[in-house]
């Protein structure tokens, strides 16, 4: 049965318990964090942090049944003051906040909006979910919208045989990267 387990956990088919990982990161003389690899989920940052699960809940102002919940659905729900000690706690990046409370895609989507039609009226939605400076997020936005407005205009030819979306496509697919680069 152990054997099965392990390697159900090297093939990222289960994950192992909080008690597991621990037990075996001491067994391998290492820290938890060093087991897992880049951490994606509520519980793996916390993991990764040595931190228990009463220690975060009791961080962000939650119950520690309330967050194990959060951690179970690894889905976050916290208002801003909350995420933003949720952030502090776990030493998240922008970047790591907003793709692991769920926020990436909605993000994305206002910022594809705001590189091919107009940007303003994005700084409101995207300064809710990102918490920088404002003028940083119009910054970014601006230069997201000049630099995919350039890629479009150089690619309008009477020659080309692509349409301008095919070319823009891709700036588009990588628009968190993008922005995240801008903002930094």
């Amino acid at each position: 049965m152990l054997p099965d387990m392990v390697l159900a956990w090297e093939r990222g088919q289960l994950l192992p318990s909080e008690q597991e990982l621990t037990a075996l990161a001491a067994a391998l003389w290492c820290a938890p964090a060093d087991l897992l690899g880049a951490p994606t989920t509520l519980r793996e940052y916390r993991w990764s942090r040595g931190l228990a699960l009463e220690d975060v809940a009791f961080a962000v102002g939650l119950r520690p049944k309330e967050y194990a919940r959060l951690e179970d659905r690894n889905r976050w729900t916290g208002d801003a003051r909350r995420t933003a000690a949720l952030a502090e706690v776990l030493g998240l990046s922008q970047a790591q906040l907003v793709a692991v409370t769920g926020r990436a895609e909605k993000l994305a989507e206002y910022l594809r909006s705001a590189a091919s039609v107009r940007w303003q009226p994005y700084v409101k939605p995207v300064s809710a979910m990102v918490t920088l400076p404002r003028e940083r997020i119009e910054h970014a936005l601006s230069q997201l919208h000049e630099q995919y407005q350039s890629l479009m205009t150089s690619t309008l030819s009477w020659s080309e045989t692509a349409s301008p979306e095919d070319k823009g496509a891709p700036f588009l697919a990588q628009i968190l990267d993008h922005f995240w680069q801008l903002v930094e």
